[in-house]
């Protein structure tokens, strides 16, 4: 027979206890100081056996390190999430936040042996989520180990945080109505009917005329009643002390004062008490001065026949309805034109005379005012009514005001209006134009700007801000010229100055560069404004836009390169030319007339690169600004021939179509432009980081032809990043858009270097040097023949109709163009079906 080894037969005190006697028991005691139960000193198993069994909350400290045990009546004060469970760890550390307190208390109790006591303390720890003000009333008495020395701190303690927190309430409540009586304003009585004296507070008193220490007898106040109404409040007092009654008293009378005479209204209100013999012991109440609602009742009744003339003489629309079915009571003529009504809708239920407006949530805010005695006020508000039999839309400024009788109840409502529909179809007109303005200023892709006059200060829009660098939407003067160059601060300052000085044209015009503050860019903006005067005609706000021209006038300074380098070839040649026409001239008549139709000619480049310069403007602005213009109404008149079931729709597609084609043959054009007079560019850029770019731009392309890319370790480079992602972003465009159609693309990228007696012999690179980068594009696509293989790489040459592929034929050209900037060469090989291999040449 085997014997049960289990805590609760081993250590009798750990029986039952509870959820903390449960607990006690299982806890892994031999991890701790104390060690397991079985080593535990007499004393401890006692005292514990009295907390885990006791009903009163108990909680004890036990050792060096002050080891924390509690029974289930004191568990609650720990909260539902807090330091529970607590059992077995330090005092301090379940206890950190008010360990400052009850330390000290504990090591007194340790250490003299002398409990303490606190009653209602407060001791805010955490508990439920949260540190909570919390009340105690407790006391720590010293433990006695076996040795008779204090080893412990024994606990009992009552949370009493209701009771702290119903106190405060109820002087609370308290206070909240001696409050309530002094802002009533209200006297207070309270009469002994067998001494008939009255206790009364200082206003009452102050009423009566009366000191105010001590009582007032009954007669005394009595006599203080007007004499109109004093038997009339005898009678009443009586019936309230007899039982029957029920020892109720309401009253109205007047009270005229001993001393000063003023007469004063008031409405008593009271209640007798009665004893079990039904003999009244006490009768008390208050009296409320209610000598302005008495006026105000007689104003209002002298003020009805004056509402009336009124409503019926003002010139704006006005409306009384009385009762919840708002009867119409009273109207004037101008709200009846409103409704186009006559006086027949006097008496009429408001619903039934104006039907229209249901659904509207005009007969809901009417019964809202009525319920709540609110005034609601509507401003450009729509409200549709027939006219004519048709409905038609107004606008209004409108109101409806609650009606209040004496008693202070809402019996109708008012309702004043103004229309206002001229003025909000011209609102809107207004408005329409600004949207417009708006779609116009995105469309041309301006930013806007404005200037205070008086405080100097700036504000932008978002498109400037992001020119700028700026991350607030205003500045001052000197952080707005911060974005200009050093060169360009005082010229630009001292024109907006010249713009603000009397007598001026009030326009703004300038042109100048601009740096943005976070990324360094520099940005060439067209700027314009005009200044604004007030009524007394002193300059208040000088507003206008920018655009940015980078584009043009970088375009524009490359062209002007090339003419004025042009221009040099020529007249060295001029200068060549006229040195042998000056040897030649007596002699040969023949070379004079050539040399003349030279002059011609040279006349007719000069002009053909003003063309050309001019071209490029016009590229860059005024070919894509009609574009533009095409795109834009041809998107309207989409909109407007959605419904069409003619012609117009396939129409209009084919023309957005060509004006798409256009463009980006436009912005190809530039791009090669712009690459063909780029300077040689000297940072190191990573082929990786350039390709990982180019791969974000294409991930829709990508994720729709469900292609792969595999690239392999790339060189770091000298050259221009930009032009270098547009060599690989037109080489990756190819493969996906030259794809076999039953065959995802496979795309490859690698990178190996061969010396300069190994380049093919069709490579010639633009800069000798002994070892290239050569960098391999491969595809899987449809290939071609590569007897075309030098045609692919000039402008506007194409293998494919662009009906079967989209493209402008510059793609290639570019990526020659880059190649050979950046001293190196492009060739491919390819057969038609097997896909192809653009192989990309640059000096190492």
């Amino acid at each position: 027979m085997e014997t049960s080894s289990s805590p609760q037969h081993i250590y009798p005190f750990l029986q039952g206890g509870g959820e903390m006697g449960e607990l006690t028991r299982t806890y892994d005691w031999a991890q701790t100081s104390l060690g397991p139960p079985s080593s535990w000193p007499q004393s401890l198993c006692t005292t514990l056996g009295i907390v885990l069994h006791s009903a009163f909350p108990m909680f004890l400290f036990w050792g060096n390190e002050l080891t924390c045990f509690y029974n289930d009546a004191f568990r609650p004060s720990l909260g539902s999430a807090g330091k529970h469970p607590a059992l077995g760890k330090t005092g301090k550390e379940v206890w950190p936040e008010i360990w400052d307190f009850i330390g000290p208390l504990i090591q007194q109790v340790m250490t003299t042996g002398e409990p303490v006591y606190f009653d209602d303390q407060l001791v805010p720890f955490y508990r439920n989520s949260r540190v909570e003000d919390i009340y105690w009333t407790f006391s720590y008495s010293p433990a006695y180990g076996d040795d008779g020395h204090i080893n412990g701190v024994f606990v009992t303690c009552t949370e009493t945080t209701e009771k702290i927190r119903t106190i405060k309430q109820l002087r609370e409540s308290n206070d909240q109505l001696a409050f309530a009586i002094e802002a009533t304003e209200l006297g207070t009585w309270d009469l002994n009917p067998i001494t008939n004296t009255v206790s009364a507070n200082a206003r009452l008193k102050q009423w009566l005329g009366q000191p105010l220490d001590g009582d007032i007898s009954l007669p005394v106040a009595i006599a203080v009643i007007a004499d109109k109404d004093r038997e009339r409040v005898i009678e009443a007092i009586q019936k309230a002390l007899q039982y029957d009654s029920g020892g109720t008293f309401d009253i109205d009378f007047t009270l005229v004062h001993p001393v000063s005479l003023d007469e004063r209204i008031v409405r008593a209100k009271g209640k007798a008490w009665f004893t079990d013999e039904q003999i009244a012991y006490r009768f008390n109440g208050t009296l409320q001065d209610i000598t302005e609602r008495k006026q105000a009742e007689k104003i209002l009744t002298d003020s009805e026949q004056t509402l009336r003339s009124i409503v019926e003489s003002a010139p704006f629309p006005i409306g009384v309805y009385i009762g919840p079915h708002m009867q119409i009571q009273l109207v004037n003529q101008s709200i009846m034109n409103v409704w186009g009504k006559g006086n027949e809708v006097v008496g009429k239920r408001y619903a039934d005379v104006l039907p229209e407006l249901k659904d509207q949530g005009i007969y809901e805010q009417l019964d809202n005012v009525y319920r709540t005695g609110v005034a609601f006020h509507a401003r450009q508000q729509r409200v549709d009514l027939e006219v004519d039999g048709k409905i038609q839309p107004f606008f209004f400024n409108y109101s409806f005001t609650p009606l209040f009788n004496a008693d202070g109840q809402v019996y109708g409502v008012m309702n004043t209006a103004a229309e206002i529909t001229d003025l909000i179809l011209a609102k809107q007109k207004i408005e329409d134009t600004e949207a417009a303005l708006r779609g116009a200023v995105e469309l041309a892709e301006l930013a806007n700007w404005s200037m205070d006059v008086q405080t100097r200060r700036f504000q932008y829009s978002e498109r400037f801000m992001d020119w700028l660098g700026f991350t607030e939407n205003t500045k001052s003067l000197d952080e707005a010229y911060n974005p200009l160059p050093d060169e360009f601060k005082q010229q630009v300052a001292d024109a907006i100055e010249a713009v603000l000085q009397p007598g001026s044209s009030g326009y703004y015009k300038n042109e100048h560069p601009i740096i943005n503050r976070l990324t360094g860019q520099v940005r060439i903006i067209h700027a314009q404004a005009q200044l604004f005067y007030d009524t007394n005609g002193n300059p208040v706000r000088l507003s206008g836009t920018a655009q940015d021209i980078t584009q043009q006038r970088q375009l524009q300074i490359a062209l002007e390169r090339q003419v004025q380098e042009r221009t040099e070839e020529l007249e060295a040649s001029n200068e060549e030319l006229a040195a042998i026409n000056e040897e030649l001239a007596a002699t040969n008549e023949e070379i004079a007339v050539a040399n003349k139709d030279l002059e011609e000619s040279n006349k007719n480049l000069l002009r053909s690169n003003q063309n050309l310069e001019q071209f490029a403007y016009v590229a860059s602005h005024d070919l894509q600004e009609p574009l533009r213009k095409i795109q834009q109404f041809g998107d309207l008149l989409k909109t407007r021939y959605t419904a069409s079931t003619g012609d117009e729709l396939i129409y209009l597609e084919r023309m957005q179509s060509a004006a798409s084609r256009m463009s980006v043959l436009i912005k190809d054009l530039l791009t090669f432009a712009r690459i063909s007079t780029q300077q040689d560019a000297t940072q190191p850029v990573s082929l990786n980081q350039v390709i990982n770019s180019v791969l974000n731009d294409l991930e829709l392309a990508i994720q729709d032809t469900n292609a792969v890319v595999r690239v392999g370790a790339l060189p770091t480079i000298m050259g221009d990043r930009g032009q270098l992602g547009q060599l690989f972003l037109n080489l990756f465009s190819n493969a996906l858009k030259f794809h076999q159609p039953d065959l995802p693309p496979l795309i490859r990228v690698e990178a190996s270097q061969v010396s300069v007696n190994k380049l093919p012999a069709s490579i010639n690179p633009a800069r000798g040097t002994k070892i290239y980068h050569r960098i391999d594009v491969v595809d899987n696509g449809i290939g071609f023949d590569e007897k075309y293989v030098n045609r692919i790489f000039q402008v506007f040459q194409r293998l494919h109709s662009k009906n079967k592929f989209a493209g402008t034929g510059i793609g290639l050209a570019i990526c020659e163009k880059v190649a050979v900037n950046h001293g190196g060469a492009i060739t491919a090989h390819s057969k038609p079906g097997q896909g192809a291999t653009f192989s990309v040449f640059l000096p190492v």
